[in-house]
């Protein structure tokens, strides 16, 4: 699972870009329990999430022509301008030039080859996410992309990535972890074939006591759930859902339970 340890290549923040920024908010504040707080009247409606004041994750409209709604997850780089350089020698795409955010840190955002949408944070005064791995806060995310080890060639190009493969029933799952560190406690991760239907994307899992009490919860707030809450052996309880306006995110409740704040 996540620490607030970063490394180079771990995750290190998370954000959502919304239509409706204000309905969003009340949509993740009533499932999860956060509160939200403007950014300040400089940061173009951009916000933060937080659990008993600690930052879990942030909010802002949509900047990109064309975009949809969708949590974007940043990795940590000590040198953003280096990384969209690898990525494009590695084949993927830059669509948002690194640059400042004014004294927090500098940012980019990529597109992979097999076109999974990803960020990376150079940390200044903001490190990153202040809690991870406990109830409430972010503990894993995967990506779903039509081909896993041509995908993982690449991450591995540019953030020196590495993985184990499991068998799991009806395919190969990549278990990812930083170049730094013991292989299990650094993963954070995982990559997965692209199922029919679906679009290649990196996927939020949040740690959640009650998987169905959030179920529920999203559904009365006008969310969705393309799948419901399961249990799968060693793992945990996971469900699948999507916001108000498509934004897709997961929930967990680990085997092994994460940390109450």
């Amino acid at each position: 699972m996540l620490t607030t340890d970063f490394v180079t290549g771990s995750p290190s923040w998370i954000d959502l870009g919304s239509p409706d920024t204000g309905r969003a908010a009340g949509f993740y504040t009533s499932v999860f329990g956060w509160d939200f707080a403007s950014a300040g009247p400089e940061s173009g409606g951009y916000g933060f999430f937080r659990k008993d004041g600690a930052t879990v994750a942030a909010l802002g409209p949509l900047t990109e022509e064309g975009a949809s709604s969708a949590w974007t997850v940043y990795f940590r780089t000590p040198d953003a301008d280096a990384t969209a350089k690898s990525v494009e020698q590695h084949g993927g795409t830059v669509r948002v030039a690194p640059s400042d955010v004014m004294e927090a840190g500098r940012m980019g955002c990529f597109t992979d080859p097999g076109g999974a949408e990803f960020a990376v944070w150079q940390p200044a005064a903001v490190g990153g996410l202040e809690r991870a791995s406990e109830e409430g806060a972010l503990c894993w995310v995967e990506a779903h992309v039509a081909d896993p080890t041509a995908e993982f060639a690449f991450y591995r190009g540019v953030f020196g990535w590495r993985s184990i493969d499991m068998e799991v029933p009806g395919l190969v799952y990549k278990v990812l972890s930083t170049a730094e560190g013991d292989r299990q406690e650094s993963s954070f991760g995982g990559m997965a074939p692209l199922q029919e239907g679906d679009r290649p994307r990196w996927i939020p899992y949040f740690c959640v006591a009650d998987p169905d009490a959030v179920v529920s919860a999203a559904e009365g707030g006008g969310g969705s759930v393309p799948m419901a809450p399961a249990d799968m052996a060693g793992v945990g309880r996971i469900a699948w859902l999507a916001d108000p306006f498509g934004a897709a995110f997961a929930v967990i409740r680990p085997d092994q339970p994460a940390a109450a704040a």
